[in-house]
């Protein structure tokens, strides 16, 4: 079973900009959303993907995610009924990869970043730049995104 543990955080400057490695443009939506699993596809760069994940214990969840044809993922991204459109940036700190998505269209303003960890309990070093974490508040959740975006709360 496929495991994934992330911890998000909300990014409070602009230090971060000298540090990215790459970065890709996100299109994102959601086919399936509630409390139990989400089923999300993806267009990053040029790569389409489908992703189920199960609810969410602690910073864990169950995560499936495959590689679809782009072509495909762009139709299914025309079922969803709002996107969530982001820039993605990766960035190296204190041996792990960091993403840092600044988020575009009804999401604007919004930059978060987050860490996958290999355990709950695995110790890491927050960069400067990352502030309050959020991981727990589903309303940074990108399916809850998808519904209730950044610009009308």
């Amino acid at each position: 079973m496929a495991v994934e543990i992330e911890r998000k955080f909300l990014v409070v400057s602009n230090d971060w900009k000298n540090a990215v490695g790459d970065s890709k443009v996100c299109k994102q939506g959601y086919l399936v959303t509630d409390a139990q699993k989400t089923v999300r596809v993806r267009v990053m760069g040029d790569q389409g993907f489908l992703t189920v994940k199960g609810a969410t214990a602690g910073f864990t969840r169950m995560e499936f995610e495959y590689e679809i044809d782009l072509a495909d993922a762009n139709y299914m991204l025309m079922l969803c009924e709002q996107l969530v459109e982001k820039t993605r940036h990766y960035i190296q700190h204190a041996g792990l990869t960091w993403e840092l998505d600044v988020f575009e269209g009804l999401n604007a303003g919004l930059v978060m970043a987050e860490v996958e960890l290999e355990s709950e309990s695995q110790l890491f070093e927050k960069p400067l730049w990352a502030g309050e974490e959020v991981s727990d508040d589903e309303r940074y959740f990108n399916g809850y995104l998808s519904k209730h975006p950044f610009s009308r709360w």
